[in-house]
């Protein structure tokens, strides 16, 4: 990467920031410090404990973060609805804490305001269903709070929609699920269709009025992983206006790295780890298991890669960028914290995008996604009024 390529990257950064679509520090900090923003402060390098803080999204031409209030799929019930909230508290306080760098956005016209004034707009997606219990009116108060995407599903199903990684049992959206889409458009939440498989992913397409997102989601004909999206998929944002945003988790972006995690994550649970912890405790365990076992490691080229043939399907118009930083125990070489964002922006720079092209992957596309839905949430608010379907009512179960 040549010092020129940086340069010209860092110039389109401070003109087009990057929004990212999918950070988990909250849960970082949930499970590292207890929300405690004294023992751990964001205004220093937390290196070597957190791929986040403020310095580094400031270095890495960071202008606006969707925070991820997720909560592990195995909290079920009001449990899951309970620790969401507390994760929403979480980046609600941090936005508090920190006003000259961070300010709380809910809306598309705030992320540009936010940007003007020199401030990182901070917004928030719930990452996984479970995190509403089947309840639309939790679903609504968590837009109330801030929320502007949900995650249909994370790693396991939930009762009315299908995961990537779960054995299907919905085929899609049950009647529910589909309804839960339906209200998302009303309310102007982005429908995120990272995690879901396939056919939920078709079926949303098929259910949404306004633009779709996957937040944290790669191309799956480039690195055939069920996380990663379909080309026929990609190829439906156009007509729906929506946006994928590739990510940088080396096991969804890297053939040869699906393997390795899958040993690495039997290795973590052996010595009584989760698999997606990334405490200091079990990176040691991981760090321990790479030495004896080279990890196969992707880069920037590698994400660019996926990028590429993204726009190539979708258009240049239906990209952008979802990290996962702090939600992943291994990145890319030269993406490895926040700081790292200029590396991809100058690859894709050295491939020939264009500075027009770039801004648009990096700012434009995410601002205009977030405009469109509110924009069809206002005409559906004049027609339509809060759903009051439950799940019982519409698929018979609980």
């Amino acid at each position: 990467m040549t010092s020129e390529l940086l340069d010209r990257a860092r110039a389109v950064l401070r003109e087009a920031p990057v929004v990212d679509g999918h950070n988990d520090l909250p849960w970082a900090m949930r499970v590292q410090a207890g929300y405690d923003l004294d023992a751990v402060d964001l205004t220093a390098d937390q290196s070597g404990r957190l791929h986040t803080d403020l310095g580094r999204l400031r270095a890495g031409g960071v202008g606006a973060q969707f925070w991820s209030v997720y909560v592990r799929s195995d909290f079920a019930g009001d449990r899951a609805v309970t620790a969401t909230l507390e994760q929403v508290d979480f980046v609600r306080t941090m936005a508090e804490r920190h006003p000259t760098a961070l300010r709380l956005a809910l809306t598309a016209d705030d992320m540009e305001a936010a940007r003007a004034d020199g401030r990182i707009a901070s917004l928030m997606g719930a990452e996984g269903g479970h995190s509403i219990n089947s309840s639309l009116g939790t679903l609504r108060m968590m837009f109330e709070l801030g929320v502007r995407y949900l995650t249909l599903t994370h790693n396991d199903n939930v009762p009315w929609a299908d995961s990537a990684t779960d054995e299907p049992a919905a085929g899609g959206l049950t009647a529910f699920g589909e309804e839960v889409v339906r209200e998302m458009n009303r309310l102007g939440m982005l429908v995120d269709l990272s995690h879901v498989s396939a056919d939920t992913m078709r079926a949303a397409l098929r259910v949404s009025t306004a633009p779709v997102i996957f937040s944290h989601s790669s191309a799956r004909a480039v690195c055939d992983h069920p996380r990663n999206v379909p080309d026929d998929v990609l190829a439906q944002l156009p007509a729906n206006g929506g946006l994928a945003m590739a990510t940088f988790v080396p096991k969804f972006i890297l053939p040869a790295a699906i393997e390795w995690t899958a040993a690495a994550d039997e290795n973590l649970r052996a010595h009584g780890f989760h698999p997606l912890e990334t405490t200091p405790e079990a990176m040691a365990v991981q760090h321990a298991y790479e030495a004896a076992h080279p990890r196969p490691v992707a880069t920037a080229a590698t994400v660019a890669d996926h990028l590429d043939h993204m726009r190539e399907v979708a258009g240049i118009d239906h990209i952008g960028i979802g990290g996962d930083f702090d939600g992943t125990a291994f990145l890319p070489a030269d993406l490895q914290d926040v700081a790292g964002y200029p590396h991809l922006i100058a690859e894709l720079l050295g491939r020939g995008w264009s500075g027009a092209d770039v801004s648009k992957l990096t700012w434009h596309n995410a601002v205009r996604v977030l405009r469109d839905a509110e924009q069809v949430a206002a005409g559906l608010r004049r027609t339509r009024r809060p759903s009051l379907a439950t799940i019982e009512q519409l698929d018979g179960r609980g």
